[in-house]
């Protein structure tokens, strides 16, 4: 399979992007809680996995702002057993790096407010005025570029599923659009080989065809851009 080099704004990391003129790193879709809610025993403690890649990508950016593009909780009318915990030492692993956490609370984020007192908004702009928001409703935000998460995308090569970003330039009213993968390695994610805009749960995927997929190979510390999916779903 070739790979296609493209000319973007952010880098990709391990299920995350990084937007260099901002000083930002974004995640979406950590589901603190999605363990305990899970009738299925978890093969991994999320929090302390979700803090510990968190505070890798910390170290390797430097950013100065974490925001989290929804999702973070997974929970709709409680909040599972241990997530006030994990959301506090979460927060001291950001505040430890001298970095501001910011939430844009997504669909599964209804108990935010009882357990979380940090910094939200619904849409947040960066400051190279990129917007993040969760994904899963239209934005009331202008902007040229956003960051959303919500669908957990993943692609599938060579018969292994691999979480994925995809970038879909001037998709969405004329605005770039980039969908980051789940954070938490707990979620499966959807694979988007066959999959097409009505398959999709967000309103910010028209045209799927149109969408660049992208994976960060750990092994060799180097993103792989694939052609739009449009082009490449019968190759792959």
């Amino acid at each position: 399979m070739t790979t296609t080099a493209v000319d973007v704004p952010f880098s990709v990391l391990e299920r995350a992007g990084y937007f260099p003129s901002a000083n930002a790193l974004v995640v979406a879709d950590i589901h603190l809680g999605r363990a305990v809610a899970s009738s299925v025993d978890a093969p991994i403690d999320d929090g302390k996995d979700v803090r510990d890649r968190l505070a890798g990508l910390l170290e390797c950016t430097d950013a100065a702002t974490v925001v989290v593009a929804g999702d973070l909780l997974h929970s709709f009318d409680r909040v599972p057993r241990g997530v006030e915990r994990d959301l506090e030492a979460l927060a001291s692993t950001v505040d430890e790096r001298g970095a501001d956490l910011v939430v844009t609370p997504g669909n599964h984020d209804t108990m935010l407010e009882d357990v979380f007192d940090g910094s939200t908004a619904d849409e947040y702009r960066l400051d190279d005025e990129t917007v993040v928001c969760h994904g899963h409703e239209p934005p009331e935000t202008d902007a040229d570029r956003y960051v959303v998460g919500h669908d957990h995308p993943a692609l599938s090569v060579d018969g292994r599923k691999l979480p994925c970003v995809l970038y879909g330039p001037d998709v969405y009213n004329g605005a770039d659009v980039l969908v980051l993968p789940a954070f938490t390695r707990l979620a499966g994610g959807a694979t988007v080989n066959g999959m097409t805009a009505r398959n999709f749960q967000s309103p910010f995927v028209t045209d799927a065809d149109a969408f660049y997929p992208a994976v960060q190979d750990g092994e060799v510390g180097e993103t792989l851009w694939f052609p739009p999916l449009g082009e490449c779903r019968e190759l792959l």
